[in-house]
């Protein structure tokens, strides 16, 4: 399969080792410096596109990519609330194909079905309130993280008794804390911290007078979510529309 990666940071290099190691090749490398390539011959050969950019420029590198008609494969977060419904529609009704994910670790995907299948449970069992915290190295720019977002989601999904999530307390890089856990009864808090080079820690907690129920996934490095990444790659290449992990893995 042919591969086209957008982004070269570290993640963009860990898929292309990945990559290269499973077969297939890249035939192009977008970064800063070149954008250009969008239009490239090399870039259109490709099969699938793999991004992992930032929320800044995400959307308007499906839009070039979409243009070269390329199906791609994001990891990107933060455009969903601007750019979500345009983007699906695109995918849904005219012909392009995206598969996105907040989070494209085989683990977090398990977590994340353990997650949803906790929320029914604790449903029932008001005396416990829950909340969540994250904690990312301090050069990501979204707070909270897409997956703990996606995490979020799942719960309010299962708990009658939650309506909406809400930020809850940020820790930046340099200790200061800011905000409040402190929120409604049919709200969920989600708290965010910043601290040096941690690919991703997500605990969800369930806490009552008598105890407490937590759940955490510690990614230890980036080499599950670059996997996950071309595992979705190569889904990619024979599907078509808005896909996304429950599609790779169905739990």
């Amino acid at each position: 399969m042919k591969i086209a990666l957008i982004g070269y940071g570290k993640m963009g290099k860990e898929i292309e080792k990945i990559a290269i190691a499973r077969g297939h090749e890249i035939v192009s490398i977008i970064d800063i410096d070149n954008q250009q390539d969008f239009e490239s011959e090399a870039f259109k050969s490709a099969d699938v596109a793999i991004e992992f950019t930032n929320p800044m420029v995400a959307y308007h590198n499906y839009i070039k990519t979409f243009a070269a008609g390329v199906k791609l494969v994001s990891g990107s977060t933060g455009w969903l609330e601007e750019h979500g419904d345009e983007v699906k529609r695109l995918c849904t009704e005219g012909g392009k194909t995206l598969f996105w994910s907040s989070n494209f670790s085989l683990g977090v995907a398990i977590f994340s079905a353990v997650n949803k299948y906790l929320a029914r449970i604790m449903d029932k069992f008001s005396s416990y309130d829950v909340s969540m915290v994250e904690t990312h190295h301090i050069h990501k720019l979204d707070a909270p993280s897409g997956t703990a977002i996606t995490l979020a989601e799942g719960i309010l999904e299962n708990m009658t008794r939650k309506e909406k999530w809400v930020m809850g307390t940020l820790t930046a890089p340099d200790g200061t804390i800011s905000g409040t856990t402190a929120c409604a009864d049919n709200e969920l808090s989600v708290s965010s911290i910043r601290e040096g080079e941690v690919p991703g820690i997500h605990s969800i907690r369930y806490d009552s007078e008598a105890d407490s129920i937590t759940i955490t996934h510690d990614a230890k490095n980036r080499k599950g979510f670059a996997l996950g990444a071309v595992l979705a790659a190569e889904y990619t290449a024979n599907h078509e529309g808005f896909l996304g992990m429950n599609d790779l893995f169905q739990f």
